[in-house]
């Protein structure tokens, strides 16, 4: 079954409403003071950058991941609804989350968004603006080499991710 046109834009007005309610009111915005992990990332193409957090619990896994920063309304959603889709993952499992997130936006890959952050979805429709990916992936990548620097052993905030 066919979408219409006008489900089509009823689609992309919802996608773009949750797009902004993140923009506006970011989930998980600001610094964990004992953060295991702590990584930066720029986007020097447009002036991007976020520096993400995480606390681990006793059994490894995200307890807490917020972020900081500032970026464009793609950056900051995309940083806002990272950081609720990970409370309660293994490393290995926000590892894996964050490279079908970014494959999903380079359309190797179908994406559905889990359970914990639905909104997730909404972003699919970047891939349709080849420039503003970097945006919507830029947290993504930086958790990732914030994960390969804390299992390399530096302390955290001693990494910073590379350009993409």
């Amino acid at each position: 079954m066919t979408q219409t046109h006008n489900e089509e834009q009823s689609l992309e007005a919802l996608y773009r409403d949750v797009l902004f309610e993140h923009y506006r009111h970011p989930r998980n915005r600001g610094r964990i003071a004992d953060a295991q992990i702590v990584a930066h990332g720029d986007n020097p193409l447009c002036g991007d950058c976020v520096t993400i957090y995480g606390k681990l619990d006793g059994g490894g896994c995200f307890e807490k991941v917020s972020f900081d920063g500032k970026g464009c309304a793609i950056c900051t959603a995309s940083s806002s609804m990272m950081t609720q889709a990970m409370p309660g993952k293994s490393l290995e499992e926000a590892e894996r989350l964050a490279g079908r997130f970014r494959q999903m936006l380079r359309d190797e890959v179908p994406f559905e968004a889990p359970p914990e952050a639905p909104d997730l979805e909404a972003l699919a429709g970047v891939k349709k603006f080849p420039v503003r990916v970097k945006c919507a992936t830029l947290a993504w990548t930086t958790l990732k080499n914030a994960i390969l620097a804390f299992r390399a052993g530096k302390q955290a905030g001693e990494t910073s991710t590379e350009k993409e």
